[in-house]
């Protein structure tokens, strides 16, 4: 373990971040690093425990404890710890392909689930995992793999987290692996889902570029079922991996919803990335000079906050139909499970330092939208409070409050309401089978579909979730693949 009793005489220590008012006049990732000492001192916490539930990954009351990829976390803690870096980098990468991506973007389920954290404070371990992944980087320990081709082919659809984990890992056994990619970038969700103040998208090329000395081919501008059918791809591959992820958003629907200025979180961030890539502002959807209600309290409705802010907003809400988590853990929320606290995220914070309030509405709902004077475009969005109740058969639904009804100003309207399931152009040419919550019908550990030499990871597979899942599925379909692969 790290230092024996670290974990009382040491407290917690996050890493510094930009002053809001100075990190919204940019896209710049807003974390400051912190020094090689204090990170040390921060690994000589963990307690290498006799169960350590951190890299448990596990659901419990519905929600992910522990890392889904195993991480060996106290083992690289203690690596860290000691100076070992070369070794802790090794430690990490056995079970993770991308930590400089989970070590930005994951809510880090590992330190929820961390044993210090049940009476003191959790271990910083995402923190530590992103500065291996970097210091790893800055002195060359990552370096290219040299594999041994087995001459079998295989198509990889979708290039986000799942997409390039299973590209990694299956051409690190050998195959030739072939990635298509329907949008002009590589990265899916980590290219055009994730703002760059979160994750600057040169952190994502430099890991594609590597994959692409290691022998991965990437195809973008390909759309399958549009541009390549599938099934000329099964005539050309050994094997065909869908990993398309869970992207046919949630829509709103009530009345005044076809008024222009309604756009879907995504498809907002979206522009904002590829407007700052390609240096062209044709195609972006600004929020510049406008009131912005974003319909949504997760974190893209949080992303969606910073990202109106940063592009100069008269004034931004955000309406969350759930009620205020509480400050502190309650009884029927235990250790190890996720702590179901109030997070106040990046870009509540700066909402708060430009405007003096927290933008989050809680227990509310929209009824309706209402038009400017044009009749055309949205300028107002009705809405009204909500209690939770159970229903005759037990389920807590939301019940409207009569009287409660307020009319927000409203010249953008983004909609963040998290993801149904994947698209079916796929799905439909070779029938492949989906489940109840129209997802790709593949089982955990096989991952195969019933289409024969079809298998299915990520969003795709299991709905939409966390980047940490989507890697840990690219990781075990590639296994499921590669077992398959030896076998004909």
């Amino acid at each position: 373990m790290g230092k024996i009793g670290a974990f009382l005489e040491q407290k917690r220590i996050t890493p510094s971040e930009r002053d809001p008012l100075e990190r919204i006049r940019d896209f710049n990732e807003f974390r400051i690093p912190m020094s090689e000492e204090h990170i040390r001192l921060q690994a000589s916490r963990c307690m290498d425990c006799g169960i350590p539930f951190c890299h448990s990954g596990v659901l419990l009351g519905g929600m992910t404890a522990g890392c889904p990829l195993h991480n060996l976390i106290p083992e690289f803690n203690d690596l860290i710890y000691k100076g070992i870096w070369k070794e802790a980098y090794k430690r990490l990468i056995a079970t993770n392909n991308f930590p400089e991506f989970t070590g930005r973007v994951c809510p880090a389920p590992c330190e929820g689930s961390c044993t210090a954290g049940l009476n003191w404070e959790s271990v910083t371990i995402k923190n530590n995992e992103l500065y291996i992944i970097e210091k790893a980087f800055s002195l060359g320990f990552v370096e290219k793999k040299v594999v041994k081709r087995t001459g079998k082919r295989v198509a990889v659809i979708g290039s986000g987290p799942s997409g390039l984990a299973c590209a990694d890992t299956l051409n690190a056994f050998g195959h030739e692996v072939s990635v298509f990619e329907r949008a002009d970038r590589v990265g899916g969700l980590l290219m055009y889902g994730i703002p760059n103040m979160k994750l600057d998208k040169s952190i994502v090329m430099r890991r594609i570029s590597l994959m692409e000395e290691e022998g991965v081919k990437f195809f973008t501008n390909k759309e399958i079922g549009v541009d390549i059918s599938l099934k000329s791809l099964l005539s050309e591959f050994d094997s065909i991996v869908l990993c398309c992820g869970a992207t046919n958003p949630r829509d709103i629907k009530v009345p005044g919803r076809e008024l222009s200025g309604i756009y879907f979180a995504v498809d907002f961030l979206k522009s904002n990335t590829k407007s700052l890539l390609d240096k062209d502002d044709s195609h972006l959807i600004s929020a510049k000079d406008k009131n912005v209600v974003i319909i949504g309290g997760g974190d893209t409705g949080t992303d969606c906050v910073a990202t109106a802010i940063r592009q100069g907003c008269k004034d931004v809400i955000q309406i969350e139909i759930l009620p205020e988590p509480p400050k502190v853990r309650l009884q029927n929320n235990p250790w190890p499970e996720w702590p179901r606290v109030l997070k106040v995220d990046y870009g509540q914070e700066e909402r708060i330092a430009l405007f003096g309030k927290d933008p989050r509405i809680y227990l509310t709902t929209v009824t309706s939208f209402e038009p400017k004077e044009d009749k055309k475009s949205v300028g107002w969005v009705n809405t009204i409070k909500v209690k939770w109740e159970r229903d005759e058969k037990g389920n807590f639904i939301p019940k409207q409050i009569k009287g409660s009804e307020e009319r927000l100003r409203a010249d953008m309207v983004l909609v963040a309401m998290g993801f149904l399931g994947p698209e079916d152009k796929v799905i439909r040419e070779l029938s492949i089978e989906q489940d109840h919550r129209s997802n790709v019908k593949a089982q955990f550990g096989s991952f195969k579909t019933n289409v024969e030499r079809v298998f299915a990871a990520g969003d795709m597979r299991r709905g939409q979730s966390l980047v940490v899942w989507a890697i840990a599925e690219g990781r075990g379909a590639a296994r499921s693949v590669n077992e398959y692969l030896n076998n004909i």
